[in-house]
């Protein structure tokens, strides 16, 4: 710890500059700085005085969103006296998170050094820590640790590049791994990834994958907007579009958007980047395409899109209700080596789903669905461009497909209900051993 903790110190001496430059110019990177150093809100510290805390990590938007039916059966299943708590990493999360858990128990995680972390465990002194899906940090399983919490990772997975790298440094992570008393994973091939990298055994139960237990999306202003603006012309959804190595995916898009036009000329693609801080890049790809962003329709500075013409979701927490409208969906992070994301956000309104090759980060989601023909994976733009045409032209195939898709969501179904009673059983056990 003495050796991580200098390392990390000097990483953030050598990126002050560049982080003190960034703080100055735009406000998403002071938020929560004061937390982020230890220093606990108050609002916080009279949430949790004289109850039992559990203390849920939700990293960015995508784990906020599988954790939000989580916090809530766990919150009924605990009952009177207790509150969990919800850290983010990231502002967006943390705008979502206050928006679904409220603002008095959400915050920013800490940085990983012990100061900082033993304020947040010594002001809250939570049962359990629950992290999502994979953000584990050094210091905080070690103070966990020492402080007698157990720390639980949910709806974890393990990604190619993930293994490859742990498998390089098996010893390291094995030493990280056994500080975790419980990893329920979303699938068989995490389970054995992770014994691999030195998790133990007895650690590791198959779940599920949480995203799957997502219930209907919110009402949506925004979505409406878009209906209407749209005036019952196709649609595609482009969602959780992202910058590669050498081009972004809208860029990409845009340039294959004209050879689908020429078959469907009605036909309006909406754009909805994965990270906020790259609408404005987005809109500068795409505005020369009769593009309306969706703060405009809101705003009321937009009439109906033209033909031919473009939308660009730079909203956040909108993309499911828009998915819900659309008639196609494409899931970004696939057409650049990104490793893709969840298809399920779309599979589970019926809709046919298109990504590119790149899907390595949902390999067992994407396996699932290609075994029931429930999803379209395409190599190159020629494939993609006859992919979408074949899918709006033909309503019924179209149909079809993505039944099959949603038939793979509604299988997966209930690992919330396994993910809770596996907590449950931690606390219980913790509380015995306690007595």
């Amino acid at each position: 710890m003495i050796v991580y903790s200098s390392l990390l110190l000097a990483a953030l001496v050598v990126g002050a500059p560049y982080w003190l430059v960034r703080m100055a110019t735009s406000g998403r990177y002071r938020a929560g700085l004061a937390g982020r150093l230890g220093v606990v809100p108050k609002g916080l510290r009279a949430a949790a005085a004289g109850r039992e805390v559990v203390w849920v990590h939700a990293v960015s938007v995508g784990e906020a969103l599988a954790a939000t039916r989580l916090v809530a059966e766990l919150e009924a299943a605990l009952g009177e006296g207790w509150v969990v708590v919800v850290s983010t990493t990231t502002a967006t999360g943390q705008a979502l998170a206050r928006e679904r858990f409220g603002a008095e128990r959400v915050f920013f995680y800490p940085l990983d050094f012990g100061l900082a972390v033993r304020a947040y465990l010594g002001a809250l002194r939570p049962r359990m820590l629950v992290l999502m899906e994979s953000e584990m940090w050094p210091r905080m399983l070690v103070e966990c640790e020492r402080a007698g919490v157990p720390v639980a990772v949910v709806n974890a997975r393990v990604s190619d590049r993930s293994f490859a790298r742990g498998a390089r440094v098996r010893a390291l992570w094995q030493r990280m791994l056994r500080r975790v008393a419980l990893f329920l994973v979303q699938s068989d091939e995490d389970a054995r990834r992770l014994k691999e990298m030195g998790a133990r055994a007895d650690a590791v139960r198959v779940t599920g994958n949480l995203k799957y237990d997502v219930r209907a999306p919110k009402q949506s202003r925004v979505a409406e907007l878009i209906r209407e603006a749209a005036g019952g012309r196709p649609v595609v959804v482009a969602g959780s579009t992202v910058e590669g190595k050498q081009d972004e995916e809208e860029s990409l898009l845009m340039r294959y958007w004209p050879s689908v036009l020429k078959e469907v000329p009605e036909a309006v693609i909406v754009m909805a980047p994965r990270h906020p801080e790259r609408f404005a890049a987005a809109y500068s790809v795409m505005k020369e395409h009769g593009t309306v962003r969706a703060t405009e329709l809101l705003a009321g500075m937009a009439g109906p899109v033209v033909q031919g013409g473009n939308i660009l979701l730079d909203t956040i927490g909108d993309l499911a209700a828009v998915y819900e409208l659309a008639n196609v969906a494409f899931v970004g992070g696939s057409l650049v080596r990104k490793g893709g994301h969840n298809p399920l956000e779309a599979a589970r309104f019926g809709l046919p789903v298109v990504m590119g090759p790149s899907y390595e980060n949902f390999r067992d989601v994407v396996e699932r669905m290609r075994a029931a023909d429930g999803i379209l994976i395409v190599q190159n733009r020629e494939e993609f461009e006859a992919a979408l045409i074949d899918l709006l032209k033909s309503r019924e195939r179209a149909a079809a497909i993505g039944e099959r898709g949603r038939a793979v969501f509604d299988a997966q179904a209930g690992a919330t209900a396994r993910t809770v009673q596996a907590l449950m059983a931690v606390l219980r056990d913790r509380s015995a051993a306690v007595r």
